[in-house]
């Protein structure tokens, strides 16, 4: 295996990666599009180092009860980049489960849904 990967599957996928790419801060690694030209058959944006893909979600037949939550730690020291990425992501969130703030296990952390509906945990 050469590299893993995480991918999410949206409505709106062009929208949803310029909105990823600035909450993250994050590379564009390759934008390929459906013939519709606006919408993505694939693309990849390097978040410090970790591949995200955004794949436009054609098929509305989505499977319940897969339900999956991206997390992305930083590590100590990385407060602002956190901090950053939530005040992009809580822009219309669907559902909040934990505001940023210290936890047990991390001072600075914040999971959420944003408003693609992809369930998101960010930490240091």
């Amino acid at each position: 295996m050469h590299r893993s990967m995480m991918q999410v599957y949206v409505k709106e996928s062009n929208k949803a990666f310029e909105f990823y790419q600035k909450a993250f801060d994050a590379k564009d690694a390759g934008r390929y599009y459906n013939s519709d030209g606006t919408t993505l058959a694939h693309s990849e944006l390097d978040i410090y180092g970790q591949i995200f893909a955004v794949t436009e979600l054609i098929d509305d037949d989505v499977i319940t009860g897969n339900t999956m939550q991206f997390c992305l730690e930083f590590g100590e020291g990385k407060e602002e980049i956190v901090k950053k990425a939530y005040e992009f992501l809580k822009e219309d969130a669907r559902k909040f489960d934990c505001l940023i703030g210290p936890c047990d296990w991390s001072p600075c952390m914040f999971s959420l849904v944003d408003k693609f509906g992809v369930h998101w945990c960010v930490f240091v």
